[in-house]
């Protein structure tokens, strides 16, 4: 817990507004790519094939669901940096597993690059937080 709040109280002390301008863009990206995924499901149930053929087909539903759904949700709590870690935390297993996509089925390098940037992203702010113009921050001085 303690890492957690040094993690803050530096990322609040160091806050810049073009660093919660890329957190925000971040946000509307995974909200775009969530409202993506919803409107065209036949899309992402292609994309995932390369890993629905190893399980069996077992869970190729569940992980559409939470794929698009997590982005959808997740974009907008990242947006408005409301439980930003947690946000991301959720997304790191698809990020994760968009990038082995790329390597188990057909090389797509637009997507690879765009999972690959995403990613790095995500675990940049996982550890700077969501810094001073966010609604954690918001609520945390309303206390």
């Amino acid at each position: 817990m303690n890492n957690v709040k040094s993690l803050n109280k530096w990322a609040n002390a160091h806050t810049y507004f073009p660093v919660d301008l890329v957190r925000m863009a971040l946000g509307v990206f995974l909200f775009w790519k969530g409202v993506t995924f919803i409107t065209n499901i036949q899309y992402l149930v292609d994309l995932i094939s390369p890993i629905d053929k190893i399980d069996g087909g077992m869970s190729g539903m569940l992980i559409v669901h939470y794929i698009a759904s997590a982005h959808f949700l997740g974009g907008i709590l990242i947006f408005f940096g409301l439980l930003t870690r947690w946000a991301i935390i959720a997304q790191l297993p698809i990020l994760i597993g968009a990038v082995i996509i790329n390597f188990m089925g057909e090389m797509h390098t637009q997507n690879l690059f765009l999972s690959l940037l995403t990613l790095g992203i995500c675990i940049a702010f996982l550890i700077y937080g969501s810094g001073k113009h966010s609604a954690d921050y918001y609520f945390k001085m309303q206390e």
